[in-house]
């Protein structure tokens, strides 16, 4: 399966950031904890430079505890500031504001030994859907971004002035023009960060049933109340067991769209279980 999907408006989404970047003091460059690799924007890299950067590690609660932890550990190693995110621990927002102003402290004391008092001006970044409104709705104490489950939700900037001297810019969710890696593709694809509409439904289920059966074959097996001798069948036959064990029928018969939409559903919300699909060393980080 090739996957390609760049619609217009994310053309002028990098337009704008590159258009505000002269304003931007820090960075808060939100990845799914489910992907990280796959939400690093190469297109963010030529625009945002060497600008402070704080990595938000966002939806930890449908990723895998242990693997998390050694995604944080490999950004401290290459000496970045990354913080961890979720639903269970809404009181990280608040480091995610000190480290906004710890990343920029040394600008900001310049600016006042001058007599220049502003706010810390940050920009929110990341690929669509990993979340970034909602860490600004979370930052900002009420809901002030349109926030969705979709890609694509948010359309244009939005400027957010918090009372703790902070202001952020919410950008809409951007990828690149061109997938060089497909197998970066399809991670996105398996977190929402693209559209269903671009791909094949059914061939994007049984890829993410190949690639759960190789990392998480028990959470795949207890969710699907799935047999080993089931697992060991390629992933269609996989598809159709669960298509028939769910009732995902048509005129008797094993309805298959209707089967893999319920998959990815259910990946996506966290009900397989908590899944990191890819760690540093897959890509000789």
């Amino acid at each position: 399966m090739y996957i390609q999907w760049f619609p217009g408006h994310m053309t002028k989404a990098l337009r704008l950031i590159e258009k505000n970047i002269a304003n931007i003091d820090v960075i808060g460059y939100v990845v799914d904890a489910r992907a990280p690799f796959a939400c690093f924007n190469p297109a963010f890299d030529k625009i945002l430079k060497d600008l402070p950067c704080v990595f938000i590690i966002n939806k930890c609660d449908l990723a895998d505890d242990e693997k998390t932890e050694k995604w944080l550990t490999y950004f401290k190693s290459i000496g970045k500031d990354a913080l961890e995110v979720s639903k269970e621990n809404p009181h990280l927002i608040n480091f995610i504001k000190a480290s906004f102003a710890n990343t920029y402290k040394k600008n900001l004391e310049r600016l006042k030994a001058r007599g220049v008092y502003r706010p810390t001006r940050a920009m929110i970044v990341g690929v669509p859907n990993c979340g970034k409104s909602t860490i600004i709705n979370s930052l900002s104490g009420k809901k002030s971004t349109s926030v969705g489950d979709k890609p694509g939700v948010t359309k244009g900037k939005q400027w957010i002035r918090l009372e703790e001297g902070l202001e952020l810019l919410d950008t809409p969710g951007t990828l690149w023009s061109k997938f060089e890696d497909q197998t970066i593709a399809t991670n996105l694809l398996f977190i929402g960060s693209i559209s269903d509409n671009v791909v094949d439904i059914i061939q994007a289920a049984q890829l993410l049933l190949e690639k759960l059966n190789v990392l998480y074959p028990q959470l795949l097996a207890e969710r699907f109340k799935l047999d080993n001798l089931t697992l060991k069948n390629s992933s269609v036959k996989i598809l159709v067991e669960i298509a028939k064990k769910r009732g995902c029928l048509a005129k008797g018969q094993p309805d298959l769209t209707r089967a893999a939409n319920l998959i990815l559903g259910e990946f996506r919300k966290g009900k397989i279980g908590k899944i990191t699909l890819e760690m540093p060393a897959d890509y000789g980080m």
